[in-house]
């Protein structure tokens, strides 16, 4: 008498690398989690994993919440309520500073750095409880870094397609807004205690604007030879800033992708040969053609 066969069940091949897929993300947080703290940190800084991307995400957060802080206080009179969230930011500041110097591979490089000595004067500046947040405007320059690493940028192309279609527009307009944010605190903090006319970031933003588009309407205006000097450094550094973005703006729309050729890495969006060798070109268009 013979038995039936019995038959085993296999897991057809696309199911096994799903599963595989789905095990990976897995098995590399177990592995992540294995490491040392300071192995693990420089991951979040200088790393490609989703948990990066996020880390990287929240410091972007919390720059953009300092700035919103440091606006609003401006409208507010000093309060002791004011002073405990400047030290409450300043301690934030200092620990995710110390944290970047303690996981960088080259500590001493990052002195090198207008941005890392701005973050040292806005800490200070937080910390002092008779300054108060003062410089701490300054911190929108560590914001204009962390747009410019390569991490970030690198991750926002992938999480964001109208990002990855307008990345010079949108890098033309946020340097425009450090640019005004910088001239705006730089103008209020060295105005408001001798100028009547400049009692908080609107107005000075005012002036600010005023003086970028050329438009001059002469109701503000700085007091001293270093507020004139400010006036002439907007004038300068401000136009150039706008009519860069307008060039930018104005510019025929190009997409980031490099040719396997020659690697030159912007086409035009519909382009099918590379104009510089005429490689063949296979540029993802998300159905927009």
């Amino acid at each position: 008498m013979t038995s039936a066969p019995t038959t085993q069940s296999k897991a057809s091949p696309s199911s096994a690398s799903k599963a595989e897929k789905t095990a990976a993300p897995a098995e590399q947080a177990q592995k992540d989690e294995e490491k040392p703290f300071r192995e693990r940190l420089r991951i979040l800084y200088h790393g490609h994993s989703r948990a990066a991307h996020r880390f990287r995400y929240c410091i972007l957060a919390f720059d953009l919440v300092t700035v919103a802080f440091i606006i609003a206080t401006s409208f507010t009179p000093d309060a002791p309520w004011i002073e405990v969230l400047d030290v409450c930011f300043g301690v934030v500041i200092l620990i995710e500073f110390l944290a970047r110097l303690w996981v960088s591979p080259h500590p001493g490089r990052e002195f090198t750095h207008f941005s890392t000595w701005a973050d040292i004067v806005a800490i200070m500046s937080f910390l002092a409880p008779i300054v108060g947040e003062g410089l701490g405007f300054l911190r929108i320059l560590r914001t204009l870094r962390l747009l410019h690493t390569y991490q970030l940028m690198a991750t926002l192309r992938v999480d964001f397609p109208f990002f990855r279609r307008n990345e010079e527009p949108i890098v033309a307009v946020v340097n425009l807004i450090v640019f005004m944010f910088i001239t705006t605190g730089l103008v209020y903090e060295t105005q408001h205690y001798q100028n009547p006319a400049i009692g908080n970031y609107v107005d000075a933003l005012y002036f600010t604007v005023a003086t970028l588009t050329t438009t001059g309407f002469g109701d503000i205006t700085l007091h001293g030879s270093f507020g004139r000097l400010v006036a002439v450094g907007i004038m300068i550094f401000g136009v150039t800033l706008f009519l860069r973005l307008l060039q930018t703006l104005l510019r025929p729309q190009k997409v980031r992708y490099p040719c396997p050729g020659c690697g030159l890495q912007r086409h035009e969006v519909d382009a099918v040969h590379c104009k510089a060798c005429g490689e063949l070109l296979n540029i993802p268009d998300e159905g927009r053609f």
